[in-house]
Order: C-alpha cells, then structure tokens, then sequence
C-alpha cells in the first residue's frame, strides 16, 4: 500500500511537473478518490470505458497520458464529464495525468525512450511547443530505409495500429526528428528544415502538414498517436511499481488514430 501524498509527490518531481505550466493539461492529480493506493492503473487516455475497467480491477488509482481536466478546468461538470466524475468517485479511484511532461522527459518520456528504440546517437533537444522542447533529433546508426524504421517500431511498440507514410517507403534517411502523437505541426517542419532532419517520426498527420513536409524536404513517418503514446505510460508504470511495491497494471484501449 501507499499513500497517495506521497505516490503523487513522487511523480511530481519524477515528472518535473512544475516545468510545464503552460501546457493545456493540468499535470498532476486530478482527481482524488481516496488517501491510500493499494493498485494503480495505468493507460494513455482518460476515459469512461479506462475507468470503468480500473473500477472492475479494484484499482483505487489511474496514470494517464491524456487526462480530463484541460486549460480553465471543468467550469460545468455535466453530461461525459459527469458520467467520468461518478465512475471515478463511485468507486473512490484518484486520476493523475502528464502530458507534456511525459513527451519530454529525456529519460522515461515517450520520445527518449522512442530514441532509444532506433538507438539514435548525438541526440538533442527538438520539437519547440509551449515553451519547451518536448522532443529529440538524433542520427541513426547507418542510413536506413522507412521501411525499416516503420519495421523496428511496430516490433517494439506496444499495441497495434495502422501507419501512415508521407514518403517512400524505400526512401533512405539519416537524421531523425521525434515528437510523438500530434507532433506534426508547422514550427516543427521548419525546426527540422534548419536542423537537416530528413525524417520525421510522430503519431499522426493532418492535412495542412503536407505541404509542410514537402517544403521542408522531410519524410513523415505517423505510427499512430495512441501507439507513440504508450512508451512513457509503461516506463512509468515500472517506476511506480519499483518505487512502491503495489500492484500494476497497464490497459490498453488503443484508439485506431
């Protein structure tokens, strides 16, 4: 069992949530169902479907990724939002979430330990939002196909999912630029220009960011939001389960995006 001041504390700093205060998520706990945490629940969305299963698992605390209280917080707690509230206070469940802090931690966030994945060398801070780098450029360690690389994540990476590729899949490349779910956005097509990144690896792509990738001269591989967003969900899980003892559990509720 732990207590769940001091679980949260610990992930607090682990996370370095104060780092992030412009970030829309409001980082850190944000629901308190109970003061002791004998399971925790770990997934990347918040969701009524996630903590109906925590509840069916007698879980009384769930990580997420992707929590429920963004920017001026819940101002009217009705209709989803009510039905997420109740699941979580019916059943006496705290939620904690970290968004960016978790794209950006260099050692257990989704990009480093996606770096990781690829073995990148000379890796450096990339991907500007919100004030923060929260992800990485590196070399790969020879030129490699996109095929390839699509080949080494969907090997490595939890879950399942379709990709998409703006590019050649036979198309070699050498500097990788890694921001995962929604990392293509247009500072970071002109970021990768002006670094000499050939490629870049994220979780999905819209439209308007074609143009960008063609103008930049830079590949996108998309291996899915969810799936790019599962790495520093486990490895905090890990942390947490070291660090405390009590039971965990990953769920995965992969969204298909």
């Amino acid at each position: 069992m732990a207590e769940l001041k001091e679980l949260t504390a610990y992930l607090d700093d682990l996370l370095k949530i104060k780092d992030f205060p412009h970030d829309a998520s409001n980082n850190g706990l944000q629901f308190e169902g109970g003061r002791t945490v004998n399971k925790a629940v770990f997934g990347v969305d918040g969701s009524n479907a996630l903590f109906s299963i925590a509840a069916d698992l007698d879980a009384d605390f769930v990580f997420v990724h992707h929590g429920i209280s963004w920017g001026s917080s819940l101002k009217r707690i009705v209709s989803l939002d009510a039905r997420r509230i109740a699941m979580l206070a019916a059943n006496s469940i705290s939620l904690y979430a970290a968004h960016l802090p978790l794209d950006a931690h260099p050692k257990i966030g989704h990009n480093a330990l996606l770096s990781g994945m690829l073995k990148l060398k000379d890796i450096r801070p990339f991907g500007e939002y919100c004030g923060k780098s929260i992800g990485f450029s590196g070399t790969l360690p020879r030129e490699t196909t996109l095929e390839k690389i699509y080949e080494t994540l969907d090997r490595k990476l939890a879950s399942e999912g379709d990709f998409f590729c703006f590019g050649e899949l036979e198309s070699k490349v050498s500097k990788v630029g890694i921001i995962s779910g929604g990392g293509a956005f247009p500072e970071a097509f002109s970021e990768a220009f002006e670094q000499g990144i050939d490629c870049l690896i994220t979780g999905e792509m819209g439209h308007s960011a074609c143009h960008y990738a063609r103008e930049a001269g830079v590949s996108v591989l998309a291996m899915g939001h969810y799936r790019t967003e599962t790495p520093g969900v486990l490895a905090v899980m890990d942390s947490i389960k070291k660090q405390f003892g009590i039971e965990v559990e990953f769920v995965d509720l992969p969204t298909g995006m």
